[in-house]
Order: C-alpha cells, then structure tokens, then sequence
C-alpha cells in the first residue's frame, strides 16, 4: 500500500490531521477521531478505515478485506493488500471514511468542518 498516496488522499479532505500512533502506524483524524490508518510497516494489514454500517458485511466477504482489528465492531475494515480493492474505489472509500466520524461529531464541530469545506477547493488525487 503506497502510504504517500493514502496521506495526499486524506489530506487533502477540509479538517483532518495525521499523527504517529502505536510505534509505526500513520493515523487520520478528523476533530481527533480517527477515520484511517496505514501500517507503515511491511507485512500484515496495510490500511484500514471506517466503512458505512451497509457496507460492512458485504466488504469483508472480498478476498484481501477483512475486519479490521481491534475495529471491526465500529465497522471498520482492513485491506490485507494492495490488490484488494480497485485504486478509484481505493479513493472514493477512504474519502467517504471521514464522513461517519464526522456526522457523529458536536454540532458546533461539524459546523467549523462544513465551514472549511466550503473555503476547499475540490481534491484530486
């Protein structure tokens, strides 16, 4: 999983952050909560995010995508390689792994982050 191409995605969403956690993972948050991690370290699971709860199940039937460790009752997946999902999908599912954290956000937040939306310019990556 190319963690360069996970990080521009990510980041060129209004409002999210990146941090090192638990040694060697690259976490992305939105108001603090995280929507998607890459291990950026080899072998294992490579990247996992948050999926809508309809999605859940039909995902993890897919070759390579698999419940996500220590997630999975929050219905988040993990991709077990590059492979297992095509990039534009790739893409339009880690982008759309925000939105779920952000709906459950505070009122005042998840104005703040429509705020800064709204100043963003389209992202392509």
């Amino acid at each position: 999983m190319d963690a360069e191409w996970v990080r521009r995605v990510c980041l060129s969403l209004p409002g999210v952050t990146e941090e090192i956690l638990w040694g060697n993972d690259l976490v992305f948050k939105i108001a603090g909560k995280m929507f998607c991690v890459v291990s950026l370290e080899p072998g294992g699971v490579r990247l996992s995010f948050k999926v809508e709860d309809e999605a859940f199940a039909e995902l993890v039937e897919r070759p390579g995508i698999v419940p996500a460790p220590y997630l999975a009752r929050a219905k988040w997946i993990a991709l077990e390689n590059e492979d297992a999902m095509p990039p534009r999908e790739l893409k339009e599912r880690v982008e759309r792994s925000r939105e779920p954290v952000a709906a459950r956000l505070p009122k005042r937040e998840r104005e703040r982050l429509n705020a800064l939306r709204r100043q963003s310019p389209p992202a392509s990556a």
